[in-house]
């Protein structure tokens, strides 16, 4: 076997230059980002293919390496199936939400709260940073409330309410604890679970509590890694950037469509709350958040006031 260790300390001249020139030309976002808080929601084929994992856990590391605050939200829904169909549960969804009853909750927070949030901060834990994994329920985070949404009936026009189940949305978000961890170094890595008043387990879609957590941190950027480009036009091509009223125009004439509409009103929720841009991108992209942070133009959909 050949031992490839002096290749790697040592890589040859021409690929060593281009290293060089890589980090030279990050230096002005380097500094741009020095402090800053960025949120990421992390989901989709990005979470289940093994080398993109992997790439996302030492991008992560790297961020909070070279002075920044990351601060991960993760979904998990595929895995939710999977435990789902294992333990014959059925599960229904309504306007892209899953309808929670009581049983399916406590698999929901289990497979949330434990395996896939443990499963990602190990991901940045073995890139070599320091990752805690807490879900909303964790020193007071998200205080949920049940989720209200109504339907037109088709054929009399009338509405009615939906009854999700357990299904819930942020009333508040207290960072207290978020404040505690980035302080200390660590990088938290938050479950979309939440709590009632009255002590209910909510099962909280995962852009949503994305947003709602970089709204509350006032993030510099929300990611929104997805399995798309971004926002795309009406031929077919990515809009590099929108305004919050360029979002709401593209909404009303159909040109923002179908489940793309909740991640760009979640985007545009969390820029009215006060983070100054959130960019929806390709998470399935090697290396997407670097490319959104550190080069001219991004990678994705920037949605700024």
């Amino acid at each position: 076997m050949t031992d490839t260790t002096d290749d790697f300390l040592s890589p040859p001249r021409e690929s060593a230059a281009e290293q060089a020139k890589i980090l030279a030309h990050a230096l002005p976002y380097l500094r741009r980002y020095a402090g800053a808080t960025i949120v990421v929601k992390y989901g989709g084929h990005a979470m289940g293919e093994e080398h993109l994992a992997n790439m996302f856990g030492r991008d992560i590391a790297l961020l909070k390496q070279v002075g920044m605050n990351p601060v991960v939200v993760h979904g998990g829904g595929p895995q939710i199936n999977t435990m789902l169909k294992r333990l014959a549960i059925q599960s229904t969804f309504i306007d892209g939400l899953r309808v929670t009853d009581e049983a399916m909750v406590e698999v929901v927070e289990m497979v949330l709260a434990g395996t896939v949030n443990k499963m990602v901060a190990g991901l940045i834990n073995k890139a070599g940073a320091l990752a805690v994994g807490i879900c909303g329920k964790d020193g007071g985070l998200i205080r949920a409330r049940k989720l209200e949404r109504t339907t037109m009936d088709p054929g009399s026009r009338i509405e009615r309410v939906l009854d999700l189940g357990f299904v819930g949305e942020p009333e508040h978000v207290d960072v207290r604890v978020i404040h505690a961890l980035t302080g200390a170094g660590l990088i938290p890595v938050i479950a979309p679970v939440g709590v009632g008043e009255d002590g209910q387990t909510y099962n909280i879609n995962a852009d949503t509590v994305a947003g709602a957590v970089a709204g509350a941190l006032g993030a510099s950027r929300l990611l929104m890694l997805t399995d798309v480009a971004g926002v795309l036009d009406a031929n077919k091509q990515l809009i590099p950037e929108m305004s919050i009223a360029d979002c709401e125009a593209g909404v009303a004439s159909g040109m923002i469509t179908g489940g793309m509409i909740p991640k760009v009103e979640n985007c545009v929720d969390a820029v009215k709350r006060g983070v100054k841009g959130s960019v929806i991108l390709d998470g399935r992209q090697p290396h997407a958040c670097l490319l959104e942070l550190f080069t001219e133009g991004g990678h994705g959909t920037m949605i700024t006031a």
